[in-house]
This record gives C-alpha cells, structure tokens and sequence, in this order.
C-alpha cells in the first residue's frame, strides 16, 4: 500500500514541491540554499563566527555585550534566504509537515549541549495569539527534538500570562523590554525541572529576549541550568 500511494502522490521537497526520493526533506538544490549553521559558532546563541572550530567554546559580541541567563544555545539555521521561508511556512502557513524534519536538523544542532537529565519545554504562545494559529509552532519542534533524543518533554511547563505586543521590528532594548517577565513557569510543573537541566525551544532567535525570558523563569523555579535551541537565528543586521 504505501508504494502505491507513493506511486501516486511521490515524495515532494519541503521547500519548492519538486519530487524527492524520501518523505519530508529537502531537494539537493534547496538543501544547498538552506543556510544551515556548520563549524565555528557561539556557544551560547548558536551565530556562526570566522575561524575554525577548535573545540573551544567562543562567545559572539552580542553575547559578551549582554550575560545571558542560560548556558549554552544552538540554531539549526540562519534566519535567512530559504531558512527564513522554511520558518514561515512552518508559522504561519500551516506546514505542520516542516515540523518532522525541522526537528531532526535541531536534534542535529542539539548534539554538544545535550545531557541525560534534559527536560525539553518549548516558548509559549499567550492563549489569545494560540486560539489564532491554532498551534504552538515552537511546541511541535519541542516535541520532536525530544522524540529524537529521548529526552523528557513538557509542553507547558512554561506559560505567557500576559500578551505582548509583536516584536517585529523593534530594536533590542525594547525587545527585552516588552518581554520582561512575560514568561512564567507554569504552577503545576514547576516540581518537574527543579535540580533539573531545561532545554527551550523556539522558532526564531533575534535578539534573544524570548529566550531570556524564559530562561530567569526557570532559574528563578528552581532550574539546575538552562540550554537554549531555536530553527532558525536572525544574524547580525538582518
């Protein structure tokens, strides 16, 4: 049966349609445009940098400018090009299939920051902006990654209490601003990550106050550390 269906409806790249010989990836012309992060980057945003990969963690300016309240961070891509339109398609064109192999690329992405006792959680939506969508795009990539790494996954374990105007374009300092303690751990889950390592996931890191956000709400819970992953990251004058 599934040869006939494949048969019929042949396996189609995330990306542009065109046929593929596997479900749920990429065309070799898509995957080479897809800007995905390889080699040297920052240990704690996942930015690509210049140089060679000694296996010594490097911090980007950004980074060293502002203490981040998390350990380590990863992006599976730039937000960029193909990256950027493999995001949107994901967020806000009901391509829940991007999701699978989404995750794997950040499962991938994960790999140095990983650890046993992970609990994966992913960047909540306020209820208004979820009843919208539908969907909670950073809660199917959370999910996955924790799928494929076998770690521990709880899909509320934080909360937006509160609604926050859209970030889209504004600067850094209003960023932080606007998301200053937007992000709570969620009452009933906080004995969950208590001792424990949390790994968030979102979408997209910009500035990484979303991110920052979340991560005091779960020291301030009780959190042993916090890791940070996101799809796709904006680089530097995006």
């Amino acid at each position: 049966m599934q040869s006939v269906l494949r048969a019929i409806y042949p396996p189609q790249c995330l990306s542009c349609r065109a046929h593929v010989t596997s479900e749920f990836g990429l065309c070799g012309t898509c995957w080479r445009d897809t800007p995905f992060v390889a080699g040297l980057c920052c240990d704690q945003c996942g930015m690509p940098l210049p140089g060679e990969d000694e296996g010594t963690p490097v911090h980007c300016d950004d980074c060293l400018d502002r203490p981040r309240p998390w350990l380590r961070g990863r992006a599976a891509m730039l937000y960029a090009g193909n990256g950027r339109r493999i995001v949107l398609s994901l967020k806000h064109g009901d391509r829940l299939d991007v999701g699978r192999a989404a995750a794997e690329w950040l499962a991938r992405a994960a790999a140095p920051m990983l650890q046993s006792d992970m609990i994966v959680a992913p960047i909540p939506l306020h209820w208004l902006r979820l009843l919208r969508r539908r969907y909670n795009q950073a809660a199917l990539l959370s999910r996955g990654v924790a799928a494929r790494t076998g770690l521990a996954h709880c899909p509320d374990l934080l909360v937006r209490p509160r609604a926050t105007r859209s970030l889209d374009g504004r600067g850094r300092d209003e960023r932080f601003a606007t998301l200053e303690g937007a992000l709570a751990v969620h009452p009933r889950r906080r004995h969950l990550l208590v001792g424990r390592h949390v790994l968030l996931v979102d979408d997209v890191m910009t500035s990484g106050a979303t991110f920052h956000a979340g991560a005091e709400a779960c020291r301030a819970a009780g959190a042993a550390a916090v890791s940070v992953l996101a799809l796709a990251r904006v680089a530097k004058g995006s």
